[in-house]
Order: structure tokens, then C-alpha cells, then sequence
């Protein structure tokens, strides 16, 4: 069977496409994401450029030296133009969640698909979430529950756990919204053979 490489350390990615029934390989890129963001930001680079820009260097990277297809992914959360990192700490989360209390805002869900160190495959999911109006002692309690686990993302929330009751709706296929647009990416493999159609 053609190797298949996540280049990632995401264990939410990982348990995706496990589920899917796709076997692939875990392979953490060696990528410098913090310098590529400041220069990418400095150049006025939109929020979806910049996922989908790191998305490609994390594909390329592993695919320069890993034969196969090489899955790189990226998730940045906009809200309204502004590009949001994962928190730092604890209180950062909850700084995150404050600005995104009351607000709608687009997750940013890049794939790319990079063979013999070329791009063969892109695609961008934008998800969009809205968060209900959040009472401090919601956040707080919401910080004190689920602790470190939330600075693994980008939004500083786990839709898939106490999460869900950040929200009065979402926009968009579930997948996409962990950090993965899986159903497009199993089309193309469809199409290039390595799954059953």
C-alpha cells in the first residue's frame, strides 16, 4: 500500500483519520510556525493564507525525505481579520474566550497534500462558529474543568467535550471544525486509488 504520512503531530488528526479507517504514519514537521507567522503577518498576509501557507510547509518539509502522500494541515481562528495563536497559559484561554464571547468567528482549516516535496493537492475548509455571550463565571469554570488540554487550540475550546456549551451555533461540517476536512481529502485519495471506491 502507498505510504501515507501525517505530518503533525495532532493526535485530534490523527484519531480522524484512524477512524476513517485511513492507516497513515505521524511524522512531526521540523518547522519554524512562530518566525513563519511574524513574517506572513508583517507581509499583510490574510488568516486563511497564512493557514494555508503553513499547511504547505509542514507537507513539503516531511515530503522532501518520506516517500508517499504527506498530509500537512493547519487551523488559525479568525475573528474579524484577526489572527488567534494558541493561548499561552490558562489566563490567555480565558483572554481568549472574553474577546470571542458574543462574537461569530471562522476557523480557517487548511490541508495540502505535498508528494516528492511538491504541493499536489490543497484545500480550505472555513468553518463559522458562534459563540453565545460567555458569563465570567462560565469562563472560570469552564478554565478550572478542562485546564491545560485547552492551549492545544486555537480557540482556547474542545467542541467535542464541555466545549459545545461555548456555542449558540456552528456553520460547517464537524470534521473541518476538529481540524480536519476529512470528506474531501478521502475524495481525493479516492481518486488517486489508495482507498476503495
Amino acid at each position: 500500500m502507498t505510504n501515507i504520512i501525517l505530518a503533525s503531530g495532532s493526535a485530534s488528526r490523527r484519531a480522524l483519520l484512524a477512524g476513517a479507517g485511513v492507516a497513515a504514519q505521524s511524522i512531526k514537521p521540523n518547522v519554524d510556525e512562530d518566525t513563519a507567522k511574524i513574517a506572513m503577518r508583517g507581509d499583510g498576509m490574510s488568516v486563511r493564507d497564512q493557514a494555508m501557507q503553513l499547511a504547505e510547509m509542514k507537507a513539503v518539509k516531511v515530503s522532501r525525505s518520506e516517500p508517499g502522500f504527506v498530509i500537512g494541515g493547519d487551523q488559525m481562528l479568525n475573528l474579524e481579520g484577526e489572527a488567534f495563536d494558541k493561548p499561552a497559559d490558562l489566563e490567555a484561554a480565558a483572554d481568549h474566550l472574553r474577546k470571542l464571547s458574543g462574537k461569530s468567528h471562522t476557523l480557517e482549516t487548511a490541508i495540502v497534500i505535498a508528494e516528492n516535496g511538491e504541493p499536489v493537492w490543497r484545500h480550505l475548509a472555513r468553518p463559522k462558529l458562534t459563540v453565545r455571550t460567555l458569563s465570567e463565571g462560565f469562563i472560570e469554570t469552564y478554565i478550572e474543568t478542562c485546564g491545560p488540554a485547552l492551549l492545544s487550540t486555537v480557540g482556547a475550546y474542545q467542541l467535542e467535550g464541555m466545549g459545545a456549551q461555548i456555542f449558540s451555533k456552528t456553520e460547517g461540517d464537524y470534521f473541518s471544525i476538529l481540524g480536519l476536512p476529512l470528506l474531501p481529502l478521502l475524495d481525493y485519495f479516492r481518486v488517486r486509488g489508495l482507498l476503495t471506491s
